[in-house]
């Protein structure tokens, strides 16, 4: 495998009705100090 530390991750996926939403939630936990990805599919 070389030289590649794997390092595990945990995470919680927030199903959003829509964009305006995902906004809220995001600047909700972001003020929280929480850690974000934005994820669109």
């Amino acid at each position: 495998m070389g030289k590649y530390t794997y390092k595990p991750q945990y995470g919680v996926i927030v199903i959003c009705q829509d964009e305006e939403e995902q906004k809220t939630i995001y600047e909700r936990l972001k003020k929280e100090g929480l850690i974000l990805k934005i994820v669109s599919v």
